[in-house]
């Protein structure tokens, strides 16, 4: 166990790298530069060259990537010029919100979905098991921003329930429960249907198993069976699928926080890349790189908990 951990760990410092690297190259590639980015189109060529040379652009990328690599190591990501703060204190302001949006979505997903398709798996083909699968695969083929839309015309804009967009900017859950209410709506139904496809197709496999026929042969009720045998068996697939959707729970945050003026990570990447602030662009992806990264690691640690009988040897 200690082998895989130390090695998967390894794994994530090398993924970290390249596409740390992979993104810097990219940014650098913009048209027009880094500083014109700064300094506006009309700066002259002199005001150009004097910002190169005193932010050390003129250097070749491997040395910039370098200086900028030791800093980040440090804790310093940059400096915002749009903000004129450092990304730093700006992802300290900004993640704690996208954490409660993304996290809340997540657990509320996981709420609805494995109850939802451990029913599915146990009434498999009957009426209730076919509505349910029109309705999730209704939400699995629409998009984020579309169910957003949909959640504001309906929620919002008609019923006045909720506001359409987070009007208070705290991260406690007593002051932004209404503003909270339909972003996390919004990035929650697609991954319920998601989420329940799966864990109906493992229930399925597990009802077949010999252990259920066992347990049933020795008395057990169709309940008992369900939760003692089958969910924790079901749900080793689900646990998988939550660390590999990070990084698609995360991206949609992105559009979700755009639609809903969100104050999280995502709408302050998605300003940044109108002002192509690259300080801020690259630190908000190696915050989300190495979070989809310990969530891949964090899932694959979770079957231990959940199933005694996986180990990690090699």
């Amino acid at each position: 166990m200690t082998a895989y951990v130390i090695r998967r760990c390894l794994q994530a410092v090398v993924v970290t790298f390249i596409v740390s690297v992979i993104v810097f190259g990219l940014l650098h590639a913009l048209p027009g530069g880094l500083v014109r980015a700064q300094i506006g189109p009309r700066a002259s060529q002199y005001e150009v060259h004097g910002l190169e040379v005193q932010e050390g652009l003129l250097k070749p990328l491997p040395v910039q990537y370098g200086i900028w690599a030791l800093h980040a190591l440090q804790g310093n990501l940059g400096f915002s010029y749009k903000y004129n703060q450092t990304v730093g204190s700006l992802l300290a302001e900004f993640l704690p919100r996208t954490l409660l949006l993304v996290g809340s979505s997540i657990l509320l997903a996981l709420a609805m979905a494995i109850p939802m398709g451990l029913w599915q798996g146990k009434r498999r083909n009957r009426i209730d098991d076919h509505s349910l699968t029109t309705v999730t695969m209704i939400f699995y083929a629409m998009p984020d921003f579309l169910i957003g839309v949909l959640l504001i015309l309906v929620l919002s804009l008609q019923i006045h329930a909720f506001p359409s967009t987070a009007a208070n900017y705290g991260v406690s859950f007593q002051s932004d429960a209404a503003d909270l209410v339909l972003p996390v709506l919004a990035l929650t139904l697609g991954n319920v249907a998601y989420f329940s496809r799966y864990m109906r197709s493992a229930t399925i496999d597990s009802l077949l198993e010999d252990y259920v026929r066992t347990a049933y042969a020795k008395g057990a009720s169709p309940t008992r069976a369900l939760v003692r045998h089958v969910l924790r068996n079901s749900v080793l697939s689900t646990v998988t699928l939550v660390g590999l959707a990070i990084p698609f729970i995360l991206s949609g945050s992105l559009v979700i926080e755009a639609l809903f003026d969100f104050p999280g990570v995502g709408l302050l990447f998605w300003n940044a890349s109108q002002t192509r602030d690259y300080p801020i662009l690259l630190g908000v992806v190696l915050v989300v790189t190495v979070a989809t990264i310990i969530g891949n690691l964090g899932a694959d640690l979770a079957y231990v908990a959940i199933d005694p009988r996986v180990r990690y040897t090699t």
